[in-house]
């Protein structure tokens, strides 16, 4: 059946307290389905932010980082970022923490040949998002002010390179 393909929203609500960073929603993404038409992408993202407790006054910013085809539809990818008022894990006890290291744990993507689009992990599309953020703050004064100090200190590690994640050769390329 032809169709055309819909547009998915998801975020990655991060948090950064005195102990570190953490993704309040657990061990994904917060998703939203099809994005009507006469919506907006950006407004979607804020409504499933609300949906999850997060209102506008926790917001420090909210950026668009990747898009990747699914199935039937193309995910635009938002990380949002949430000022906690203290510790994350009073607020949010189901976050998970987030460390540089757990990128090293995981091991680097599937390779891909030259012509083929990659196949990121869910891993890898949220460190992506944080080498982005780590990219805004170093780069965009607005986005830095509204992330702050504690957030260039837990963003440190978080380099940003898109190609060290395909540093191996794809064994069709060899």
């Amino acid at each position: 059946m032809l169709e055309p393909m819909t547009i998915t929203v998801e975020a990655w609500p991060v948090a950064a307290d005195v102990t570190g960073l953490w993704l309040i929603s657990g061990d994904d993404a917060w998703r939203y389905g099809a994005v009507m038409a006469d919506s907006d992408v950006h407004f979607e993202v804020e409504m499933l932010l609300a949906e999850n407790g997060i209102g506008v006054i926790d917001r420090a910013a909210l950026h668009s980082t990747s898009w990747r085809p699914d199935g039937p539809s193309v995910v635009l990818t938002y990380m949002a970022v949430i000022e906690p008022a203290g510790l994350v894990l009073d607020r949010w006890p189901d976050a998970l923490p987030i460390t540089a290291e757990l990128a090293d744990a995981a091991g680097k993507p599937p390779t891909h040949a030259a012509t083929e689009a990659p196949l990121p992990r869910f891993l890898d599309v949220m460190l992506h998002g944080l080498r982005h953020l780590k990219y805004l703050y170093d780069h965009d004064a607005t986005n830095a002010a509204a992330m702050g100090d504690l957030w260039r200190q837990h963003l440190e590690p978080f380099a940003p390179a898109l190609a060290g994640m395909y540093s191996e050769r794809h064994p069709a390329a060899a």
